[in-house]
């Protein structure tokens, strides 16, 4: 779920939202570093989603889930 869109929602499973980041670099393994937009990047999987640099994914849990538009 895009937390823009449900703002009260969150994970059924684990009571965490996903969040929209920045593919700022492929790393080995099917790994990125994204920029959080807080200032902050932290390296996610993103093995389940044919991500490049400068795409928006949804990360859930550290997994990118899905790519979509950008904010």
């Amino acid at each position: 779920m895009i937390p823009d869109e449900n703002p009260g929602e969150v994970c059924i499973t684990c009571s965490d939202a996903a969040v929209r980041v920045t593919v700022t670099a492929l790393l080995a393994d099917g790994l990125a570093m994204v920029d959080t937009g807080a200032g902050t990047e932290e390296e996610v999987s993103v093995a389940l989603v044919d991500a490049t640099v400068g795409d928006t994914v949804l990360v859930h849990a550290g997994e990118a889930i899905a790519k979509v538009a950008p904010a």
